[in-house]
């Protein structure tokens, strides 16, 4: 059969990111492509005595159908750790449980973007959401990134520029890809912008309690007093990706049709993670869990960024994190990544991803490339960079 794809997913790509991860399944392929947490840093000890227990104690609420909100319990929850940790909510503030974070970008955009408005973004981004946006046909405009954040010059532009901007989509802690985290004063700025210009901040922290180096800079949303923060965090850098489950932080007044949203997509988030997240935030010593989390991701970032400097060409420059998942190195000079990138797997099997896959605009180059320190191991690590050190100075150098 021919078929005929819809307008909103004829443009869409696959991700080249899970493409990448396919080389993950070849033992003999060092992967720095990833975007996993470390395999060491899943508690997985504490989630199958947890699971245990639920299943023992309460099977039929772990296994039945539930509201689309999400699991009361684990909303009362969120709220409290939300408000303890991070002083993010008011009373006019709710929640809404999503199945990923990713989830939440899409009911955002589909509760308030019609095809064709205008999304700006941190440019480069995480791809994911990028093509969140794509599929409702909407208006990219990206915003060039510095080390510090969004240009805000250019973000004053955009907003006074295009037309129908409906949301600003930031990661504003050790963003993916760069690493970058956007400064204290960037973050009251883009806040006083979208007020001005009525737009809402999608602001996503899947990274925030990884702050292995500086200090923890408050949130967007802790400005947020007139509903123009829609914060969005999840469970699966702190617990697991495989659990599902995400949070919205949103104002009362988009709760009822994100709710409708959620009940055309998925219904509810399942049952039994949500659980699972509700006793572990209720129940284990967070700040000893998010200590540990740390402490490894400090030792494989600076095992990678010491094997950098020991191997690449010394013109190479790299963001050096505070926390997070990734360092992004820049080559000084034009050059393609996206087939040094192909080649390199097939010649030295190691994967590393072009920095062009998280562009706004997929025709655009980018000289850089985003490596992963937290899913190889480290004797890997080592082995992956002084492959791709060897690979880079054959290519260019």
């Amino acid at each position: 059969m021919n078929y005929q794809f819809s307008d909103r997913i004829q443009g869409l790509q696959p991700s080249v990111i899970r493409e990448f991860l396919k080389f993950a399944a070849d033992p003999t392929v060092i992967s720095l492509a990833a975007g996993n947490p470390a395999p060491e840093a899943f508690p997985v000890d504490t989630i199958a005595q947890i699971t245990a227990e639920i299943l023992r104690e309460n099977p039929i609420t772990a296994l039945q159908y539930s509201i689309s909100e999400g699991y009361p319990q684990l909303r009362d929850a969120v709220k409290k750790m939300v408000k303890e940790r991070y002083r993010i909510g008011t009373d006019e503030d709710e929640v809404l449980i999503v199945s990923g974070a990713t989830q939440g970008m899409d009911l955002l955009c589909h509760v308030l973007c019609n095809e064709g408005d205008t999304v700006i973004c941190e440019d480069p981004s995480f791809i994911g959401s990028l093509n969140a946006f794509r599929s409702f046909n909407a208006n990219l405009v990206g915003i060039p990134m510095e080390s510090d954040g969004m240009d805000i010059a250019k973000l004053e532009e955009a907003l006074n520029r295009e037309k129908n901007v409906k949301l600003i989509y930031i990661i504003t802690n050790f963003q993916n890809p760069t690493g970058f985290t956007t400064s204290w004063e960037k973050r009251k700025a883009i806040y006083e912008l979208a007020k001005q210009h009525g737009v809402v901040i999608v602001e996503d922290n899947p990274y925030g309690d990884l702050r292995f180096a500086g200090e923890d800079i408050p949130a967007i949303k802790t400005l947020d007093t007139e509903g123009v923060v829609a914060y969005c965090g999840t469970f699966s850098k702190l617990l697991a990706p495989g659990l599902r489950v995400g949070y919205l932080v949103v104002n009362k007044g988009l709760m009822p049709k994100l709710t409708v949203a959620k009940q055309c997509s998925d219904v509810h988030t399942t049952v039994l993670s949500q659980m699972i997240c509700e006793r572990f935030i209720s129940t284990v010593d967070l700040d000893a869990h998010i200590a540990g989390l740390r402490k490894i991701y400090r030792h494989k970032a600076q095992l990678m960024m010491d094997t950098v400097d020991r191997c690449f060409p010394k013109e190479i420059q790299y963001h050096k994190p505070e926390g997070g998942l990734f360092l992004w190195c820049t080559i000084p000079f034009d050059v393609d990544t996206v087939t040094f990138c192909s080649e390199t797997v097939q010649k030295y099997k190691v994967a590393a991803i072009s920095g062009t896959a998280f562009l706004v605009s997929p025709q655009s180059k980018c000289n850089s490339l985003r490596l992963n320190y937290t899913t190889p191991t480290d004797d890997r690590i080592v082995a992956g960079i002084e492959l791709l050190g060897k690979a880079l100075r054959e290519a260019w150098f």
